[in-house]
């Protein structure tokens, strides 16, 4: 008799690798449309940024227009004016060298200029010794691309690799063919600068002030984030790994906003004067007195973040406070949180009152004072608790008299 029974039949193996490798396929293609969207949203964003107002991504559309005026530019004087068929040249070096500054846009014109003449120079010289364009290739090229790594040709030396392999490949050499190159690069050159330097010459100052409103406003961030953990799930290791993320976070913006202010001192450069009269320059940037000062909270922050972390760690000898000392803690955190957003709102030029009211700083001497009890009563129960609470407050300390200094206090 033949034994019925209704399961579904299972799949083989050959079937089981079909379903699998089915679905490894939509993932893929669910992932990819994800990244799509994701860039079509960014630039959406950047797009619509730059319409609003001044900002980074309309300095970004203006860059790139003034790079294509400057090579339509080159190729009209080359090709249309001069009668050249071989404008290219002139009309490569124009839109290399509209840069982020006028005086990079020198430095890279004549950094460029120089591995221009060395490219052509020693084309023309390897074709005349070897007499073909392969051996040519081979005896120039090598030491094209060793003279490329010279520091004085920065990071234009690999030009003059590129300049030979045209000029070979063009087969146009000898001294009137050098000539030719080196005067179109020069051309290209002058057009280039010329229309960084006097077509709104890029002044940078704009992106030391939005780097400087944000290391606030993250700092800020933080010491709400901090603040609200202590309240709700005191210390753990879970909240001390987020905190030490958040504060590498933090290091990582100063670190832009240092870079924020190398360019805008380089932006500076060659702009004086007549320059910066052709266009309507940003608000000045905030003094540099400014980043050290937020460069101290930081580092406040960062030493604050790790001694919660270490109390946290079960493994370590010090003890994290008790309950209500960490409340109280948390709260003096979240005043000292509310003044970083004010800092960063003032930085922005939003107004309003720049320095803590009556109540905040009475709130503050208040917590203070409780802080100061809970550690007189830590001390009684041992050192390892007086020593992490007495480290903490001195830290809070430390970032309160940073964020508001004591000329802005009432």
């Amino acid at each position: 008799m033949t034994r019925v029974t209704d399961a579904a039949p299972r799949p083989t193996r050959r079937g089981a690798r079909t379903l699998e490798s089915i679905r490894q396929r939509a993932l893929g293609h669910a992932r990819v449309t994800d990244a799509l969207r994701r860039e079509a949203h960014a630039v959406g964003r950047a797009a619509r940024a730059a319409r609003h107002g001044p900002g980074r991504e309309r300095d970004l559309v203006v860059q790139s227009l003034k790079a294509a005026a400057a090579a339509l530019l080159a190729w009209l004087v080359g090709s249309v004016w001069l009668g050249d068929p071989m404008a290219l040249m002139a009309s490569w070096v124009a839109l290399i060298l509209v840069q982020a500054t006028v005086y990079s846009s020198l430095v890279q014109a004549a950094q460029q200029f120089g591995a221009i003449c060395a490219g052509t120079v020693l084309a023309s010289a390897a074709l005349a010794v070897t007499g073909s364009t392969v051996g040519a290739l081979a005896l120039s090229i090598p030491l094209l691309m060793l003279l490329a790594n010279w520091r004085r040709f920065g990071d234009q030396g690999v030009f003059g690799a590129t300049t030979a392999l045209f000029t070979l490949a063009t087969g146009a050499a000898g001294a009137s063919a050098v000539g030719h190159r080196v005067g179109q690069a020069a051309l290209g050159a002058v057009i280039g600068v010329a229309v960084n330097a006097l077509i709104l010459p890029p002044i940078h100052l704009r992106d030391v002030r939005e780097n400087l409103a944000a290391l606030a406003r993250e700092a800020g961030d933080l010491l709400h984030a901090v603040a609200a953990d202590l309240r709700e799930t005191e210390c753990n290791a879970q909240s001390a790994a987020g905190w030490s993320s958040a504060s590498a976070r933090l290091e990582r913006r100063l670190e832009a906003l240092r870079s924020a202010r190398g360019w805008s001192r380089e932006s500076l450069r060659l702009t004086a004067g007549p320059l910066r009269g052709l266009r309507r320059p940003p608000a000045p940037a905030p003094p540099e007195e400014e980043d050290e000062r937020w460069s101290r909270v930081t580092g406040h922050i960062r030493a604050l973040t790790r001694t919660l972390a270490v109390a946290a760690d079960e493994d370590r000898t010090p003890l994290p406070p008790d309950g209500p000392a960490l409340r109280a803690y948390a709260r003096l955190l979240e005043l000292i949180g509310d003044v970083c957003h004010t800092e960063s709102r003032r930085l922005l030029g939003a107004g309003g009152d720049t320095c803590p009211g009556v109540r905040t700083e009475a709130a503050m001497l208040g917590l203070h004072q409780e802080l100061q009890d809970l550690l007189r009563d830590h001390a009684g129960q041992g050192a390892a608790r007086a020593t992490v609470l007495g480290t903490l407050l001195l830290q809070a300390e430390n970032v309160w008299s940073e964020t508001v200094p004591a000329e802005r206090r009432r």
